[in-house]
């Protein structure tokens, strides 16, 4: 087990190694470079030279991603220009929001797609399996930014029971402080999610159950019940645990469009407003936060795969 982690971390550094530098060559393919794209079309020679010197962009490549890689591990991202604050504190404040979003929205598809998976194994072939499935297809192929207005227009308009934007804060309390305000934006996320996640469930279900070990306990007489709760959901539930590791990056961007929709005060949000005022050290900076968080959460997903399947231990 031990070797197995270190292996998988050894690998998850390799790899965000591979993401530092693909994020540097994003910042030097900028349009006229960095120095032009921060400055903007009205920055003089002097100002971008003396923006390149202050920098550090007159150097080598290599010197500058030496340079590039001591900032990242100091917490310096750059500066928005447009919001005239460090984009490493513009990240902390947003972060825990889009954290709070993905991860209300997760537990509810997972909460509401496992049950789902389940029913449409056991009943597979049944009306009930068919509704299921043609329903699962139709949220799954609605885009999330539609999926948004009909829940703005059915419970905001038509049935005014719930806030069209969400809440409005400085922290994760405050935003829970308002709950009823996060029940538009965590459904519509959730929806999106749970057509895959139940697909996913009931696929891994009805493959377990022509598994040799389900006919060795129902000829134990153990109740299909017990078969079906003790055995074969906790294997059923590794793929789904795979899913939701590698899932991370598709959540950032139902994330990006909701938090736009609603006026949530996310990552998400940060990242739409800089990508329309072109501002590139936050696009850059998100887009560091994203690649790191889908490195880390496929880490977990691992570390999750070997403590739910013993034969990963083993093999470890």
């Amino acid at each position: 087990m031990t070797g197995f982690l270190v292996k998988r971390f050894l690998q998850a550094l390799v790899v965000l190694f591979l993401v530092s530098i693909i994020v540097f060559t994003l910042l030097h393919m900028l349009p006229g470079g960095p120095a032009r794209a921060i400055l903007g079309p009205k920055g003089t020679p002097q100002q971008i030279e003396h923006f390149n010197h202050q920098q550090g962009y007159n150097r080598s490549l290599p010197a500058q991603y030496v340079m590039y890689l001591k900032r990242l591990f100091t917490g310096d991202l750059g500066e928005s220009f447009k919001l005239n604050s460090p984009v490493f504190d513009l990240l902390k404040q947003r972060l825990p929001k889009t954290l709070l979003l993905t991860v209300l929205s997760t537990a509810l598809a997972v909460v509401i797609a496992v049950p789902l998976g389940l029913l449409q194994a056991v009943r597979r072939g049944k009306a009930s399996d068919y509704a299921l499935t043609g329903l699962a297809f139709l949220l799954y192929a609605t885009p999330v930014f539609f999926l948004g207005l009909i829940m703005i227009i059915l419970f905001a308009q038509v049935m005014p029971i719930l806030p069209a934007e969400a809440p409005q804060g400085e922290s994760v309390g405050e935003l829970l402080g308002d709950f009823t305000g996060l029940v538009l934006p965590v459904v519509t996320m959730a929806f999106g999610i749970v057509a895959m996640f139940s697909r996913y469930m009931r696929s891994a279900v009805l493959d377990n159950l022509t598994e040799e070990y389900v006919r060795t306990a129902m000829a134990k007489g153990q109740s299909s019940r017990r078969i079906m709760v003790r055995h074969v959901l906790r294997n059923a539930l590794i793929p789904l645990a795979t899913l939701l590791g590698l899932y991370l990056p598709t959540l950032f961007s139902g994330a990006l469009v909701v938090e736009s929709m609603f006026n949530y005060p996310g990552m998400g949000l940060l990242f739409w407003n800089a990508a329309q005022g072109s501002d590139f050290p936050v696009l850059l900076g998100v887009t560091l936060v994203v690649g790191v968080a889908t490195v880390v959460g496929s880490l977990l997903t691992d570390i999750l795969y070997a403590v739910l399947d013993p034969r990963i231990r083993s093999v470890a």
